[in-house]
Parts: structure tokens; sequence; C-alpha cells
């Protein structure tokens, strides 16, 4: 046989067993509600050839090409078993199998690692979202909450509020719910009721309301009640101005999209989510780049000590800048934003000790605004208690993205041909670039993606579901990262 014919076949029996998967998943999402993937990438609603290509993106991860042979076995014995809802990674599943030094079956093995779901199966209640602002953070969050509800149930999205821009305003915001230049167009279909201003995005009515503050709407007039409001507009960030939206009928609980201000607890999530009280009304998800390296900060910090270190943020530009040079309140800003790297400050060093207090006072930091409209970097030079080596701490930090509690906040790359827009639509935190690591003796620069739209709204959808009390189990469980 010659080697194209060879690899013809082998192709066509990777597609067979792709196929055999497909069912497999389904039944389970659609009898057990859980969720399966691959180190990470969802197989919910996927082709033959996304389940493929996801063993094949394993190679990334554990530096080898997951074979279907592995995994197909696995999912055969999760469709047999009594689970609980839950996110579970067949990829993780398989690797720790192929690694056990005993002669444990696989249904054995199983039952060891998924022990806390095992009979647990129960119908969850769902939790009202309104999204309080509509633009580039409030339709990446309507996207993943709608995408988050098909999927696992729990968090679901009611309503939004927006101020009227006149005739063709509920078109206009379907249209761009349904497009996107950065992220891409809406996986399913959206279609609009104009007379009572309600987009139906796959299915999930979604209520429009015209307001200018929250002191004019009552939610229970739509039938919404005890809810969750996303504040995504940045108008107010202190307890005073967000405890407007207490004030209205139906809510129960308001989460800032901005990093809070005075004692407003700022939640990065996987790191201070615990933190979290039933008693707490007003919270903070913190800010894109907070959220982009404090994972990363605290698990060196955990391991080596860190004594002090300075953040640099190359970050894709925003709405609030100028696309031509302007009139602009904020330093710099008002220069063409497509034209020019602009220099300016961030909070997000100092940030990062609302939720990592040992930190306070041992970061500084700073921001270059770049034309580019989405995905940033940022870069950690720090001073560390210890002499540390690159390989050894690029070896920590990807065990921390495959093993430990923050696999979803952590992610890991060692590619040499990776640019910003390979980590559009990452729903990690962050991206440990690991090529580009440095160290000497006990100083290290770390560089680390993110994508500050999508990355960060997954972070805040994670708040979203852990306040609402649905945040699906993810197993198998994980040591803490100070463990791997």
């Amino acid at each position: 046989m010659t080697a194209p014919e060879q690899h013809h076949n082998e192709w066509n029996e990777r597609l067979h067993l792709a196929q055999q998967m497909l069912p497999l998943i389904s039944q389970l999402h659609r009898e057990k509600n859980v969720v399966t993937s691959m180190f990470g990438r969802l197989l919910v609603n996927n082709s033959d050839i996304d389940i493929i290509k996801s063993h094949r993106y394993a190679r990334r991860v554990v530096a080898k090409e997951m074979t279907l042979n592995e995994t197909l076995p696995i999912l055969q014995e999760l469709a047999t078993m009594d689970l609980g809802t839950a996110s579970i990674d067949i990829g993780t599943l398989a690797q720790r199998y192929a690694e056990q030094t005993g002669d444990q079956d696989l249904r054995s093995f199983l039952e060891d690692q998924l022990q806390d779901i095992i009979g647990k199966f129960e119908q969850r209640d769902s939790r009202d979202v309104v999204l309080y602002g509509f633009g580039r953070i409030g339709r990446l969050l309507a996207r993943i909450l709608i995408s988050r509800e098909a999927t696992y149930g729990g968090a679901r999205l009611r309503a939004v509020v927006v101020r009227s821009k006149g005739a063709g305003d509920l078109k206009k915001r379907a249209s761009l719910l349904r497009r996107d230049s950065v992220h891409g167009a809406f996986d399913g279909t959206i279609t609009i009721d104009e007379e009572n201003n309600v987009i139906y995005a796959n299915g999930t009515a979604i209520q429009v309301i015209y307001a200018g503050d929250p002191s004019e709407i009552d939610y229970t007039e739509y039938g919404i009640n005890d809810a969750i409001v996303v504040d995504n507009t940045g108008v107010w960030r202190d307890r005073d101005g967000l405890s407007q939206h207490l004030k209205s009928k139906g809510v129960s609980k308001v989460l800032l999209t901005a990093p809070g201000k005075g004692d407003i607890k700022n939640i990065v999530y996987g790191i201070n989510h615990a933190d979290i009280d039933d008693s707490d009304q007003i919270l903070s998800a913190a800010s894109c780049t907070t959220n982009g390296i404090t994972p990363v900060l605290k698990v060196i910090a955990d391991r080596y000590g860190v004594r002090h270190g300075h953040v640099e943020t190359v970050h894709s530009f925003t709405n609030d800048q100028n696309l031509i040079d302007n009139f602009h309140k904020g330093e710099r800003r008002g220069r063409s934003a497509s034209l020019n790297m602009v220099l300016t400050a961030t909070g997000a060093a100092k940030a990062v000790s609302k939720a990592l207090p040992d930190f306070a006072g041992k970061l500084t930091g700073n921001a270059i605004r770049v034309p580019t409209p989405d995905v940033s970097m940022a870069v950690l030079n720090l001073d560390l208690e210890s002499d540390v080596e690159a390989e050894e701490v690029n070896n920590y930090l990807r065990r921390v993205s495959l093993h430990s509690n923050l696999r979803q906040q952590i992610g890991y790359i060692h590619s040499p041909e990776v640019v910003s827009t390979d980590f559009v639509g990452s729903t990690h935190a962050g991206v440990v670039d690991g090529l580009a690591t440095i160290a000497s003796g006990n100083h290290l620069v770390l560089y680390v993606w993110y994508d500050n739209e999508f990355g960060y709204s997954n972070q805040v959808v994670r708040i979203v579901e852990e306040i609402a009390g649905v945040r699906p189990e993810v197993m198998p469980r994980r040591s803490d990262a100070s463990e791997v």
C-alpha cells in the first residue's frame, strides 16, 4: 500500500470513529445534561471533522495527538453511567487512564474519577439574567449565555436594557448580535418581534427594554424575578451608583463588568470567587487585563514568591478611543486609534491586589493601545524570591494549565508561529506563550495573551453562574495549582 493510500484509509477510519462518537455525545447531553470536551474544547454540537480536529489539537496540550480509539470507549462507558450535571473532559480522562500504573479496568477507573457526580442527577432551576448595556461585552455575554443555556441550563438571559437610538433600533441591535467583524457570525438564528421589542436568538426570547436609568424599570412586568443584572455600561462603578439597579423591582444582584470602586469586591473567577457571600448584592468582575494576569501571577507567587514587578499591557484599541484625531478628555486617547500606538495608564496592576492582597504595593503598570481590534498581551516583568530557569517555569505553567483547578483560567502554548488573531475566541483568562519566557537568576519575564473581549466575557459568565448557584461541576477533579 502506498503512503497516500495508507493516509487516506487512516482518515476514513477516523471519520468512522468520530461518527460513532456523535450520538454518544448527544445522548450524554440530552439525557444526563453532561457536556463533554477535549482539553477544554467543547464536543457538543460538533461535526465529525470538528471531533477529529479536537483530538488533533491535543498535541498542543499533551505533546501528542489523542487518538479516537482512546476516547471512544470512554464515551461508551459514560453513556451507561448514572451521572449528574457536569462538564467532563474526556481528553484528561484518556490521558490519566493511559498513565495509570495499575491494571484497573476502564469502568472502575471512571467510577473513581467521577465519583462526585455519580447518582447526582437533578433538574436545575434557572435564574434570570439581565444585561444592562448591549455593546461589545454585552453582545458577547448574550452569545455565551444563550449557548450555555442550551448546553447546561441554569443562567437564563431574559432581557437587555438600552437607550433607544430611534427608528430601526431593534433591527440594528439584532443585526449587531447576528454579525460581528471580530468574532464572526452568531451560531444559530436570530429573528425579531418589533411590536413587542423582542429578539429571538435560537429560541431564547430576549426582551429589549428601553430606559434611561434603572429607576424607570419594573422587571416583574416582563415576568423577570430575582434577577442578576450585569451592568456593562461602565457608567456607574461605585456602590451608590450601582445600587440604583437594586431599586428596580425584580432585581436581587448586580455584577459590574469593570473594576469596582470603594469597598466593592473585585472577583477574578478561579482566584477569589469563594469570597462571594450570599449577602453580597453588588460585585465587580474586575477588568479584562486583571483577569488575564491575576491567575498567572498567583501561581508564580505561590511557587517562587514575587518581590515586585511591572506589568506592561499591549492592548487592542477600544470604543472609548477616537477613530481619528479629535478631542478626548483622556490624555493621548484623542489621537487616532487606528494609526497610533498610544501610551496610557492602566489600573490593572493595582487592581490585582483586590483579588490577591499579598500583591499590594508590589506591582506597577502601563498600557500601550495598538491598532488591532481584539486580543491583547501582558508582559509580566517580575523579580522573584528565588532563582528560576525558563524551562522549569514553562513546565510548571504547562502542568497548571492541564492538571490544576485553574485550567479554565490559564492556558499554555509553545508554538513559534502564533500571533494575536490565533487567540480570538479563546475562553481562557490568559494564555502563556512559553517560547517567549525569559529567566535570568531571580528575574522572570512572562508573555500572556488574552482575548480581552471573549476570554473576559467567559470569566464574567462564570461569576454569573456562581452567583446563580448553577455552575456545573468540572470533571475530573483537578489539584490545587500549588500541588501540580
